[in-house]
């Protein structure tokens, strides 16, 4: 059983749980709690090693027979030292340092790209990248005004969805030529665009979205073929971020299901 606050793993958790810079130099990231080390696993992501408590549940309990059965460098750690190491208020016992992906390699065959410019809220960002993966977006490309993608915060309100959706950090340059070479017509969700209901959402495509803050930047606004809104009958300046994102990424869906129902 770990116990010590010097253990070589237990220094790199925390290091991780820090600053971006850690996590790059490392070459990972950490994800808490039973349902993300299972959506790991399941999604065959590549594990440095798994640290866990004796208050873990059976649900946890059979899971680290499954990390143990594949493998996985697997470690008891004092119930006392995990709580010290975990975020969330309620610890489940259990946290996983994975490998980071490859933040530069797009894939190739994109027609559906989610594109953020300046969020900078870990919950707003999670949010996003759930929401994107529900919607069937194909990648998505964080511009380096965005938060890092593999923060904790994020992870956690990503709930998965980094282990099924490419997450991409990438210059305004490589996101140009990214979507050049993928023929997606541009969107920039904006006030003063058309409305979404009226326009033309079809693939290829890719949406990009904003923090709320400052408005769209100017290499957002250099990217768009156009510009798109949200109807709001009711007056409200603008909605969250995640928010927003939601509306429109589910209007793309509804007119591509419409479309094939003709």
């Amino acid at each position: 059983m770990i116990s010590s606050a010097q253990n070589p793993k237990i220094k790199l958790v925390r290091a991780l749980m820090g600053r971006s810079r850690e996590r790059r130099q490392a070459g990972a990231f950490v994800a808490e709690g039973v349902r993300l080390v299972e959506e790991a696993l399941t999604a065959g992501w590549t594990f440095k090693f798994v640290l866990y408590d004796e208050t873990l549940s059976e649900r946890g309990r059979l899971l680290v027979h499954r990390l143990q059965a594949a493998q996985v460098d697997v470690e008891l750690v004092s119930a006392s030292l995990m709580n010290s190491l975990g975020e969330t208020e309620t610890p489940q016992g259990i946290l996983a340092v994975l490998a980071l992906p490859r933040l530069e390699v797009v894939p190739p065959g994109l027609d559906f790209v989610l594109i953020l410019d300046q969020i900078r809220d870990p919950g707003n960002l999670g949010t996003l990248l759930r929401t994107a993966a529900a919607a069937g977006v194909q990648a998505v490309f964080l511009s380096p005004e965005t938060a890092d993608a593999f923060a904790p915060k994020v992870v956690r309100a990503g709930m998965g969805a980094h282990f099924c959706l490419p997450i991409l950090a990438l210059s305004w340059e490589q996101i140009r030529q990214a979507c050049e070479q993928a023929g997606l017509q541009v969107w920039l969700a904006d006030m003063d665009g058309i409305s979404c209901w009226q326009a033309d959402l079809k693939r290829p495509l890719g949406l990009i979205i904003g923090g709320e803050a400052d408005g769209p930047s100017p290499s957002a606004q250099a990217l768009a073929h156009d510009t798109i809104s949200i109807p709001m009958p009711g007056g409200t300046e603008s909605l969250n971020a995640a928010v927003a994102g939601a509306v429109l990424m589910f209007e793309v869906v509804r007119q591509e299901m419409t479309r094939e129902n003709r």
